[in-house]
């Protein structure tokens, strides 16, 4: 039998991408009224109807990142109740929870952060995904990612010279998740360290320069890159655990 994988949030941009990659399992996409988050009831009702192995939140919200100081209770409500909510009913049926959190909870001043290092988001967004955090870590069968990924082809005009991250677009970060589906803890993701100018130009030499700096109305981190050794090994173990198994089967 297939294992059953329920992706809340799936009809977002992440899960239109993970909807493309061809998969032994049978993957599930509830809208949001199908599946609401807010309500730990109708989480429990269609868990026990459809009965998943493994729960994905994707659920949430996120951009424009201002939107989480203008509204605070829908922060709160989607990003930190919705999680607990998901988080416990998860623990009631011990079924395996994979939270997408973000790289912006780490504090942004020196870079290559380890999933070790302390935790100090520099804006609501951050913090309402570490309000996320908090739930996810009392369930010890699940997974944490710290996440740095962007949509592609990437969505601005212009992007910022000064400040680093490590993004990966979404369609490389689907990629690897099915690869960490039996990891548990807190797993740094993205790629390359680069200035976001610099990662944008790749697929639009065009796209503008400008400077965090220069801007004091954007709350963002100079320098929210993330160490991912952990990362590449899990991977390169996974890459070599199939080879094996393929020279077994011949």
């Amino acid at each position: 039998m297939k294992k059953k994988i329920l992706v809340t949030g799936g009809t977002g941009r992440f899960g239109t991408v993970l909807k493309k990659l061809k998969t032994s399992y049978e993957i599930l996409y509830p809208n949001k009224k199908t599946l609401d988050i807010t309500s730990f009831r109708s989480i429990q009702k269609y868990i026990k109807l459809k009965k998943p192995n493994i729960l994905i939140h994707l659920a949430g919200l996120s951009r424009p990142m201002n939107i989480h100081d203008r509204k605070i209770k829908k922060s709160i409500d989607l990003n930190i109740i919705g999680t607990c909510n998901i988080t416990k009913a998860c623990a009631e049926k011990n079924i395996k929870l994979i939270y997408f959190s973000t790289s912006y909870v780490y504090p942004g001043t020196k870079g290559n952060y380890m999933e070790s290092d302390s935790l100090l988001p520099v804006n609501n967004y951050a913090w309402s995904k570490l309000g996320g955090e908090c739930a996810v870590q009392l369930y010890k069968n699940s997974l944490i990612l710290r996440l740095c990924m962007t949509e592609k082809p990437f969505v601005h005009k212009a992007a910022f010279y000064d400040a680093k991250n490590s993004f990966m677009y979404h369609d490389e970060v689907a990629e690897i998740l099915l690869k960490l589906l039996n990891e548990k803890g807190i797993l740094n993701v993205g790629g390359k360290t680069q200035s976001i100018y610099n990662f944008a130009k790749i697929e639009n030499p065009k796209i503008k320069k400008i400077f965090l700096k220069k801007n004091k109305k954007i709350k963002m981190p100079i320098n929210s890159s993330i160490n991912t050794e952990k990362m590449k090994k899990i991977i390169k173990n996974k890459q070599f655990l199939m080879k094996d198994l393929r020279i077994n089967k011949k």
